[in-house]
């Protein structure tokens, strides 16, 4: 066995010394520093908190009274959790609820999620110095859930607007908000992934990033290491309701369009194509004789559309959108809604083997109902005094329960109606009198009804037929 002088180990050992030493720098300079972005940021980013009236429920019905119970009873704290001794329901309460935001203009606009400040009836808007405000919605739009909002205040911090379309997959990104109420808390990560389509909406191509977001960050700001904002926090996938790893942002040149046109002209338009696409699958793009999958394949031409009146067929793929690559199907929505209304641009498409460019002239998103008329979706309401959501019966459902015309659907009970005994499922084809045409009259009824007075409503239900009901409304003052 050899042994190495003493000299020469000395000399390997701080050899080996300063290559750790190098590597330990060179580690240190690849993990960046967030200190600086975030103090200089953190002023323009604000807490949004909302209060919501809630109106009392409905009561027991007349022949029905809480049983007594005793208060060791698990169902004591259920009865008394819904209703007081005399069967009402608890008193009209707020309901209060927490996001985040940030503010783009120094004289006071204000930028955060439509979700944040859906339903409310005030919204406060607190600065990191602590100065509250209460803001005004200036609009919202909930396809691309973004909203804009007004304080009363000048010479504002502001954040620096950047360009989502520069970053890059891997890149750091850092977000500030109010997660569960902890004000300008920071969180970290990557890019994980860029376009993406949610179910929830075609229209915007989220950024998907690793950063921990949790209720109480939406709205927020997402920033690249720049310090400029590339996106607005929205949402996360979740199968527990906490972070899980997927969130998901909305990019800023969405979200600064979708401001601009609401300060300016008080609501959102979206380009429309009118057309029903498919991604391309291997054996589909084998069926066509395509080199590779890739494109959207249109399997509907809706009627009176762009698409239409542009000679679009079903079985052609979009290949191309005014000069833009379309390579999956989730790509062409995004293209079609930035682009303005009426105007012509061309499509390049692949029909039958060869490829043909088509001039469509673009056209206004109509609204959800609209759309699913065209689609043949049936019609929906929103809920109404009577405490119901409705929509227009299928064919097939019309066969089943043996109703030729006329007639609305009960999709979800509340309120009176519930107290009334109506349910899900129920056709309602009479109400005080006047016989259903369909949701427009059905609401046009609704609104009518006098309050604190009983109405005879005619239903057909499922293996029992038509039945009466009395439907009594209290309306509050």
């Amino acid at each position: 066995m050899k042994y190495l002088s003493g000299n020469v180990l000395v000399y390997k050992l701080a050899l080996a010394l300063l290559v750790l030493l190098a590597w330990s720098q060179v580690q240190a300079r690849s993990l960046p520093d967030f200190t600086e972005l975030a103090e200089s940021n953190s002023p323009a980013v604000v807490n949004i908190s909302t209060t919501q009236k809630i109106k009392r429920g409905p009561r027991l019905p007349e022949n029905l009274q809480i049983p007594e119970l005793p208060e060791d009873s698990p169902f004591h704290d259920f009865f008394r959790h819904f209703f007081d001794e005399d069967g009402n329901a608890p008193m009209p309460r707020d309901a209060k609820s927490l996001g985040s935001g940030f503010i783009i203009s120094a004289d006071g606009y204000v930028m955060t999620n439509n979700h944040v400040i859906r339903d409310a009836d005030e919204v406060i808007v607190r600065l990191s110095d602590r100065r509250e405000f209460t803001a005004k919605i200036v609009g919202s739009d909930a396809r691309s859930d973004v909203a804009l909002l007004k304080i009363d205040a000048g010479s504002l911090p502001i954040v620096k607007i950047g360009k989502s379309n520069d970053l890059k997959v891997g890149e750091w990104v850092l977000a500030i908000g109010s997660p569960f109420g902890f004000d300008h808390s920071v969180t970290a990560g990557i890019v994980s992934a860029k376009g993406r389509s949610l179910p929830s909406e075609n229209y915007v191509p989220f950024i998907q990033t690793d950063v921990a977001i949790n209720p109480g960050n939406s709205g927020g700001p997402l920033f690249n290491m720049d310090g400029e904002v590339i996106g607005v926090n929205s949402q996360i996938y979740s199968r527990t309701g906490g972070f899980m790893g997927l969130s998901f942002a909305i990019p800023i040149e969405v979200a600064m369009n979708v401001a601009d046109q609401l300060k300016t002209k008080g609501r959102v338009t979206r380009g429309w194509l009118g057309v029903l696409i498919q991604d391309v699958t291997a054996d589909l793009a084998e069926s066509f004789d395509m080199d590779k999958p890739r494109g959207a394949l249109v399997s509907r031409v809706l009627p009176d559309s762009p698409a239409s009146r542009a000679g679009f067929e079903v079985g052609d793929v979009i290949l191309a959108f005014n000069g833009d690559e379309v390579n999956h199907s989730k790509d062409l929505p995004p293209l079609v809604g930035r682009t303005p209304v009426n105007e012509s641009v061309p499509v390049r498409v692949l029909r039958q083997g060869k490829t043909r460019t088509l001039k469509v002239v673009i056209g206004e998103l109509p609204a959800e109902d609209e759309i699913r008329v065209a689609n043949n979706e049936p019609k929906t309401s929103q809920l109404n005094r009577i405490g119901v959501t409705v929509s227009e019966l299928t064919d097939a459902q019309r066969k089943k329960i043996e109703i030729d015309a006329g007639g609305v659907l009960v999709n979800e009970v509340d309120g009176a109606a519930a107290q009334a005994g109506l349910r899900r499922g129920d056709v309602i084809t009479m109400l005080n009198n006047e016989k259903i045409s369909g949701i427009e009259q059905f609401e046009k009824v609704v609104k009518k009804l006098p309050a604190n007075q009983s109405v005879p409503v005619l239903i057909h239900r499922a293996r029992s037929g038509p039945v009466f009901l009395a439907l009594k409304i209290t309306d509050e003052k």
